[in-house]
């Protein structure tokens, strides 16, 4: 545990560093804030890769979805805690370059700006370091490494996501790359984030000898509120993906190429 909290708390802060650095070299016309922001995105695509990765190993050797075990799903969840808290200071950093570059404002008003625009991802992080790393790895005893692995592939959709924040920044939405990761972002984040928790009951059920209708009556029911809990934001996140893809698409040519 120690050595995986030790190796997350390196890793993260240290790759962000060394994509800001490398960034920096090869473009040294970017701002501050579009090397930081970038780097941010990287490092998080990195984590997502890893997750996924780890995912679908776990999904691919539990074969029994409630006894089956696999060492990733616990080592991961230590990795990942240094992560949720270098995500939530590398935000503010990229906030306080952003604000720092338009006007100088004090610190604590930066501060402020950042927890008023961040405060649906800081409840995020929040959430699953006070909540869920305390049942996965803990409460839940020795069952469901299925199920913890499927939550990992849910980060599938994370370098899509990064990827269009990218382009943004580097106003590339007119172009042809920024359509085609739009509709690989929805896509997985679709599949990944809302029709995951449907394969999760069904797959409890194929084992059990359930359809997938029986299945919420024949778990606990603090799994149904978790589960409920967990796709509550994915459902809201996804609506504004499909508003601002609904934008894109349905803007004249003279407003998407401005």
């Amino acid at each position: 545990m120690l050595l995986t909290l030790a190796s997350g708390s390196l890793f993260f802060p240290g790759l962000f560093a060394l994509c800001t650095w490398g960034i920096r070299r090869a473009r040294p016309e970017w701002t501050e804030y579009d090397c930081v922001m970038i780097s941010t995105r990287l490092v998080s695509s990195a984590q997502a890769i890893l997750a996924t990765g780890s995912g679908i190993v776990i999904i691919y050797y539990c074969r029994n979805v409630v006894s089956d075990r696999h060492w990733l799903s616990r080592e991961y969840v230590w990795f990942l805690i240094p992560y949720m808290v270098y995500d939530t200071y590398a935000m503010y950093i990229c906030e306080w370059y952003r604000t720092s570059e338009q006007n100088r404002k004090h610190s604590l008003t930066i501060f402020r700006n950042f927890l008023s625009k961040n405060r649906l991802m800081i409840t995020h992080h929040v959430v699953i370091l006070l909540v869920l790393v305390p049942i996965a790895q803990r409460l839940r005893g020795e069952l469901g490494d299925f199920f913890v692995g499927c939550i990992f592939t849910a980060e599938l959709s994370t370098p899509f996501v990064s990827l269009g924040r990218i382009l943004i920044q580097l106003k590339q939405q007119h172009t042809i790359l920024y359509k085609v990761n739009g509709i690989l972002t929805m896509t997985t984040f679709f599949c990944c984030r809302i029709l995951l928790f449907p394969f999760m009951y069904w797959s409890y059920g194929r084992q059990q000898k359930l359809n997938l209708l029986q299945v919420p009556f024949r778990i606990p029911f603090f799994c149904n509120v978790a589960n409920a809990v967990l796709i509550a934001p994915q459902i809201y996140w996804f609506s504004l993906l499909c508003k601002k893809a609904a934008r894109l698409f349905d803007a004249p040519p003279a407003e998407k190429d401005g």
